[in-house]
């Protein structure tokens, strides 16, 4: 049986570092709008990417902010840009939707993944089912975590 090897991907952002506060211009308190990322090389065989954008901390548990996929093999993902198919969020939209805890201080992880097929669902899908597309799929992943409070 073959195993398949998952590799490590750079991703960054000029807005902000892994562990620092994500500026207020992404969030709820502000434009709204998603920060520019940058993603480093791809694993041989990337077909497309995924970006998911989630807070673990959430009252009701992990929210989804921004669901993307079938990206093309792209370094730089332009600030308020729509840089593949997007999904459902858990705010009920097909959009980015910012930073915006009700309290405290939450963390909110930018997670890219590199697959080898194109997931091929049409805009409005789920998590749950982009994942399912995923499965065993999935060659190379890189993580940005920011932080936000009010």
């Amino acid at each position: 049986m073959e195993t398949k090897v998952i590799h490590s991907l750079q991703l960054s952002s000029k807005a902000f570092s892994t562990g620092e506060f994500i500026p207020a211009k992404y969030t709820c308190d502000g434009d709204d709008i998603n920060p520019p990322l940058e993603i480093g090389a791809f694993p041989e065989g990337t077909q497309s990417m995924v970006l998911v954008i989630n807070d673990p901390d959430a009252p009701n548990g992990d929210w989804t902010h921004w669901l993307v996929w079938d990206l093309p093999l792209i370094h730089t993902i332009e600030e308020n840009s729509v840089p593949g198919i997007v999904g459902l969020n858990d705010f009920g939209n097909c959009n980015y939707g910012g930073p915006c805890p009700t309290i405290s201080t939450h963390r909110y992880f930018f997670r890219v993944y590199a697959i080898d097929v194109k997931v091929g669902l049409p805009e409005g899908s789920t998590k749950e089912n982009v994942f399912l597309q995923m499965e065993n799929h999935i060659i190379g992943t890189g993580e940005l975590m920011g932080l936000y409070s009010h």
